[in-house]
């Protein structure tokens, strides 16, 4: 499967070094994630790609753009995510295998489309998966109301991993820990937080700004 989407997108390139970084620090303890009782047990998830195929898809791009969804199980949230993700230009969407969901009839149609355009990545070991993207060379930026920054004042550009988490927990302490930095979304009201899928929009547009030059 790797040959064939290397063959088809035309991006694998074997020269191209792995540049491995330095440690990074840990972060506050999250929370866990709460079991799949969003996905209908009538609909059938789609095969997605595996982290082999995501290697093959960042090999070749300079200034990757990733989005990690740690546990998000409503479709109609995944759905829309999806949506926003083709509009930002995400080079693909990592998502675990376990306790998320995948790409159903509902999500196909809550994307508009963007689901059969945007590389979806199911993967067995999330936080394995993103320290492989450590070492590809991407940042890992996730987002949580315990963070000290603003969205708007991290550097959002190079390559760039965005981690969102689950819908009303958050993301989960090891995928919190394996993030370089964290930053929140600033809040005027008295609701504490957005839709996951609201936010992963805000998120990812702040990256565009910055990743365009504005």
């Amino acid at each position: 499967m790797v040959d064939a989407v290397r063959g088809i997108l035309g991006i694998y390139n074997p020269s191209r070094e792995v540049h491995y970084r330095g440690p990074m620090k840990h972060k506050p303890h999250g929370h866990e994630a709460r079991d799949n009782r969003h996905v209908r047990g009538t609909e059938h998830s789609a095969p997605s790609l595996d982290e082999d195929d995501l290697m093959a898809l960042l090999a070749d791009q300079a200034q990757p753009f990733v989005l990690v969804l740690d546990c998000v199980q409503d479709p109609h949230n995944l759905g829309a995510i999806l949506r926003t993700a083709d509009g930002a230009g995400v080079h693909a969407v990592v998502a675990p295998k376990d306790k998320a969901v995948g790409i159903t009839d509902t999500v196909r149609r809550i994307s508009v489309g963007a689901a059969d355009h945007v590389p979806f990545v199911q993967v067995t070991n999330l936080a394995r998966t993103m320290e492989k993207l450590k070492k590809a060379g991407l940042w890992l930026v996730g987002t949580s109301d315990r963070a000290d920054k603003m969205i708007h004042q991290l550097d959002l550009k190079g390559p760039l991993a965005l981690v969102m988490g689950a819908e009303e927990k958050g993301m989960r302490r090891l995928t919190e820990e394996n993030c370089d930095f964290l930053a929140k979304i600033p809040m005027a009201g008295k609701v504490a937080c957005l839709n996951v899928s609201v936010a992963t929009g805000v998120c990812l547009f702040e990256a565009v700004r910055q990743r365009s030059g504005g």
